[in-house]
């Protein structure tokens, strides 16, 4: 991960016995074995003797659809740990890897904000050839209308890390200008949204974020921060990865753009009761 600028050192952040290479932190480390074996209907620790590119290959070739989803979200909770291990110096064992990944597969959509309160979701798209990033930053009220649609493109961003708590920092800004009464602010990095409610000094990547975001919100009438799965997240997710590929911002009223048309008309209806 080191040659990539992921990482300041080359040794697993998980077992920190071995060189860490994508084939041991998704293969060979401990703990990650110790995940595939705890997911009982797709356990991939066996398969050992061929490289990384071409495991993948063949496990993404052979899964059912199912098990397709269940390998991605896996590597995503093994992604999502090494972050946590290096970013706020926590850890889990290979069975809460396994239990996050089960918990995680099961599909979570946006929900409505109570009331008279509004609900800001955000998200970040990072190209790391370039280190340009895009934030996506939707507001909507407890009827699922679109208030505000908006997306920003910046320069000199360093990680995927980084264009999250960006992303974080202009939904925050936008709640401040709107001065409801009490607004919701919603993203899929866990990471962000810890360091956004814990209230002591970040010393991380984002650090300087994280204190802006805790000075917007004692300007801030009631500004509450929340995590929910990328599944919940679709339409900043659409808007930031757009937006990334087009280079193109946006600032609408009432409306998304075309592209996020239908996923904007799907959030808005709510369930029956």
């Amino acid at each position: 991960m080191t040659f990539r600028r992921l990482a300041n050192n080359n040794i697993c952040p998980q077992c920190g016995g071995r060189d860490e290479t994508m084939n041991h932190l998704f293969r060979e480390c401990p703990v990650t074995m110790e995940m595939w074996r705890a997911l009982t209907n797709l356990d991939l620790s066996t398969i050992t003797n061929i490289e990384f590119g071409e495991w993948l290959t063949m496990v993404l070739t052979s899964l059912t659809l199912e098990q397709w989803r269940i390998f991605c979200v896996a590597l995503w909770a093994i992604w999502g740990d090494r972050n946590s291990r290096v970013h706020e110096k926590t850890s889990k064992s290979g069975q809460q890897i396994a239990k996050i990944q089960k918990t995680a597969n099961t599909k979570i959509e946006w929900s409505h904000p109570p009331g008279q309160e509004i609900k800001i979701n955000f998200d970040g798209a990072f190209d790391e050839r370039s280190n340009y990033s895009a934030s996506g930053v939707v507001v909507k009220d407890s009827s699922g209308r679109v208030l505000i649609s908006s997306t920003t493109i910046h320069k000199g961003v360093v990680s995927a890390f980084v264009a999250e708590a960006v992303a974080c920092s202009q939904a925050t800004q936008i709640a401040l200008d709107m001065n409801k009464e009490v607004t919701i602010i919603e993203g899929d990095s866990l990471s962000v949204i810890k360091k956004c409610k814990n209230t002591t000094q970040d010393k991380s990547q984002i650090g300087p974020f994280i204190h802006d975001i805790h000075r917007m919100k004692l300007r801030g009438r009631s500004l509450k921060f929340e995590y929910i799965p990328r599944s919940a997240n679709n339409l900043a997710h659409i808007l930031a990865t757009k937006t990334l590929k087009r280079k193109e911002e946006i600032y609408l009223i009432n409306s998304v753009p075309d592209y996020a048309a239908e996923q904007a008309i799907n959030e808005s209806v709510r369930e029956l009761d």
